[in-house]
């Protein structure tokens, strides 16, 4: 493999490897009333969107004509207003992902006691262990990740290959297209890698073909392993019924919980949990090193030493709480991170940061998407259809 085949692979696992986390557990559960072909549109129309916005991301970045993160970008776009609505979007997003990744890691320790300690302690017990993870130097943080990523792989390589035959092709069949539009929220935390473009570019040293391959083949990856993720799920563990999928979502459970009580094989199910776990633990640690580094530039605070401490608890404290009070709002985390965070910081943001800078402040490059403004307008009107469909949602459930 020469050097610049290298570099697409290596920018495009990274960008993969940045969508993949613990939303995968939430799909088949929040996605299992509109049911498999449903799902999988919806995949695809979110992974054209969220490609289209990674292009938006990669021609502000060079814009930009430096390292540069979401926050100036939006500053130097659509002035000190972008830099606000950039900035609140931002802790929204990584809050919610906290919250949520906090109370999934909770869940699998109260059931890895055998439901010896309650439920509201399981986040608890998770913050006591991982919370030193905020307190040390981040490269030592990447060497114990990096063998959690395998841990990852070969939990879901084992649980696919095992997994395969049991599944049921007629549990399949169930589609209700009008559910889904209910898949969107969390399809846009699946695909969220954004965030990464500006580092993207600075590590491929501005080549610009070479990174609009790793965006598009990157974020295309995640799509083929939510769609075996899927047919996996939602093959093995029928909607109806005791234990089943319609009441994993009316108590908050994600997809590896529903299936234990439909396959009784413990070796795959023991690989399941593992999946569960590495998924969660990963993404907790991508998430809140991000805030922690977000939080310490954004306010001041020294990442070191006793402003580490200080960090931890910014990070750590309101999530716990609100944990400790709702030990079963993992879904509902992922589902509002999703459908209003991602939608809004990398759905909607992007193309207002792209249209600014080509028709309002003449930054001159060439356009990474094709399409011009009536492009950009059809990707603003998808980001709003799917906000609307959100709050509508939310609103309901309130009453």
């Amino acid at each position: 493999m020469n050097v610049s085949q290298g570099s697409v692979l290596h920018g495009a696992l990274l960008v993969a490897g940045t969508c993949i986390g613990g939303g995968i557990l939430a799909f088949p559960v929040l996605t299992s009333l509109a049911g498999f072909l449903p799902s999988i549109v919806m995949y695809i129309l979110c992974w054209l969107l969220m490609a289209s916005t990674g292009l938006l991301f990669l021609e502000t970045s060079i814009w930009m004509k430096g390292e540069s993160n979401l926050i100036s970008m939006a500053g130097k776009t659509l002035g000190a207003g972008g830099r606000w609505f950039a900035w609140v979007l931002y802790l929204f997003l990584f809050y919610c992902l906290t919250i949520a990744y906090m109370v999934g890691c909770g869940n699998i320790l109260v059931e890895f006691t055998q439901f010896a300690i309650p439920d509201r302690w399981g986040p608890i017990l998770f913050v006591l262990i991982i919370f030193p993870v905020l307190l040390v130097p981040t490269l030592l943080v990447g060497r114990v990740n990096f063998w959690l990523v395998i841990g990852l792989l070969l939990t879901y390589l084992g649980f696919v290959i095992l997994g395969f035959p049991h599944i049921d092709i007629n549990l399949l069949n169930h589609a209700d297209w009008s559910k889904s539009l209910h898949v969107l929220p969390i399809a846009f935390t699946s695909f969220a890698y954004q965030g990464i473009v500006p580092t993207l570019v600075s590590y491929m040293h501005y080549d610009v073909p070479k990174i609009r391959k790793a965006i598009l083949i990157g974020s295309f990856i995640p799509f083929i392993a939510y769609a075996i993720w899927e047919a996996l799920i939602l093959g093995i563990v029928p909607l109806e019924g005791a234990g089943g999928l319609r009441e994993a979502l009316s108590h908050g459970n994600n997809a590896v919980f529903a299936l234990k009580n439909f396959l009784h094989h413990p070796k795959i199910y023991a690989l399941g949990q593992g999946f569960a776990f590495f998924a969660l633990v990963t993404s907790f640690i991508g998430v809140t090193l991000g805030l922690r580094d977000f939080l310490a530039d954004g306010l001041g605070i020294s990442n070191s030493g006793k402003g580490r401490w200080l960090l931890a608890g910014l990070i750590l404290i309101i999530p716990l709480m609100i944990a400790i009070s709702h030990p079963h709002i993992f879904l509902t985390s992922l589902e509002y991170a999703g459908g209003i965070g991602a939608a809004l910081l990398l759905g909607l943001l992007p193309i207002l940061m792209v249209w600014s800078g080509r028709y309002w402040r003449g930054f001159q490059s060439s356009h990474q998407l094709i399409g011009g403004k009536v492009i950009l307008v059809l990707l603003a009107l998808f980001v709003f259809i799917e906000l609307g469909y959100e709050l509508v949602h939310i609103f309901q459930k309130a009453i």
